[in-house]
C-alpha cells in the first residue's frame, strides 16, 4: 500500500471514532414516565411548572435550594429539586428544560433552561400596523 492510502485510512478511522464519541453525547427529551424507568441516568425533561403546587425557595434561609413540581406534556408530574439559585422569571416561562436524573420520587436537576415564548410570538398590533403600512404604500 502507498503511504497516502495508509494516511487516508488512519484519517477515516479517526473521523469514525470522533463521530461515535459525539453520538454518545446526544440525548433526546424524555417524559416523566420514561425518566422514572431510567433511575440514575442523566436525562433531559421538557416540562412546565405546576403553578397549583407551591414553589419552595427561600433565598435568606438557603439560596441554593429550589423545589417545585413539573408536569410534562402527557400530564405526568414529578417533584424537582435544584441545588442552585432560582432562575430569574422562572414562573413566567411557558416551558422549561430540566437536565438531571431521577432518584426515587424526585428529579435531581443539575441545570434548568427556560423557554421564553414572548420572544417568538407575533405581536398582533405590530403585525397589523406593518400590514396596513405596506398596503398603503402600494
Amino acid at each position: 500500500m502507498k503511504k497516502t492510502h495508509i494516511v487516508a485510512l488512519v484519517f477515516i478511522a479517526v473521523a469514525i471514532a470522533v463521530l461515535i464519541s459525539y453520538l454518545g453525547d446526544t440525548s433526546t427529551y424524555d417524559t416523566v414516565a420514561s425518566a422514572k424507568q431510567k433511575p440514575g441516568k442523566f436525562v433531559h425533561l421538557i416540562a412546565k411548572i405546576d403553578k397549583s403546587q407551591p414553589i419552595e425557595y427561600d433565598p435568606i434561609k438557603n439560596p441554593n435550594y429550589l423545589a417545585f413540581t413539573a408536569i410534562d406534556t402527557l400530564g405526568n408530574s414529578i417533584r424537582v429539586v435544584y441545588h442552585n439559585t432560582k432562575p430569574t422569571d422562572m414562573e413566567k416561562s411557558e416551558r422549561i428544560v430540566l437536565k438531571g436524573k431521577v432518584a426515587g420520587n424526585l428529579f435531581e436537576c443539575r441545570d434548568i433552561l427556560l423557554k421564553c415564548p414572548s420572544k417568538y410570538k407575533d405581536d398582533v398590533n405590530a403585525t397589523e400596523k406593518n400590514l396596513t403600512a405596506a398596503t398603503s404604500i402600494q
